[in-house]
């Protein structure tokens, strides 16, 4: 279990601006905001859940570097916008603006998490990617292995962003390291 509720609000919803395009997450986790800090900003937890490394100070202003753990793609750049533990942190990350915020919600935390960006045609994509990225969050809090291997479970959520999205939010096909994967879930003759 992820430790996240079940159901479609797990979902992320899309909000198109006009000169960008917001994904909204909200996930409720059965942890302390400290705990879920924790795991949005440290490297140990970083490497279960979050696509990149994130390298520099953890503080406003800060210049940061992002780097994938296995080679996947070239190193990029970003800035810290705004980090006030355990509650926000928002920062540039490469073309887009990720933001994390935690409210106390009983004995567990609610996380608000966007992704903003200005290519609507990634936003089914980018959906999906974001998804899992929370799933594995939820399952890295609990102590527990995801029961899905990453490529699969975002095959598994791509379609369902693609319906909720809509056609124009979904002309960017997936990551090349998805590709295979994509292809052979979505071919019902294999």
């Amino acid at each position: 279990m992820s430790g996240t509720e079940s159901g479609t609000e797990q979902f992320g919803v899309l909000e198109r601006g006009e000169h960008e395009v917001t994904l909204r997450f909200v996930r409720r986790l059965p942890h302390t905001p400290g705990k879920v800090w924790r795991a949005l900003t440290e490297p140990e937890h970083l490497a279960a859940w979050f696509p990149t490394t994130i390298e520099g100070d953890l503080a406003v202003g800060s210049e940061l570097r992002f780097g994938f753990r296995e080679g996947q793609a070239l190193p990029f750049d970003g800035r810290m916008l705004a980090f006030d533990p355990p509650a926000l942190m928002e920062l540039i990350w490469g073309d887009e603006r990720l933001r994390f915020e935690l409210t106390a919600d009983g004995t567990g935390t609610r996380l608000t998490f966007t992704a903003s960006f200005t290519e609507l045609g990634r936003a089914a994509r980018d959906g999906a990617g974001w998804h899992v990225c929370l799933d594995l969050l939820g399952y890295d809090l609990g102590d527990v292995k995801a029961p899905w291997q990453q490529n699969e479970r975002w095959s598994s959520v791509h379609s369902e962003y693609v319906a909720r999205f809509g056609p124009d939010a979904a002309t960017v096909g997936p990551p090349a390291e998805l590709a295979e994967t994509y292809r052979l879930a979505s071919d019902p003759d294999r």
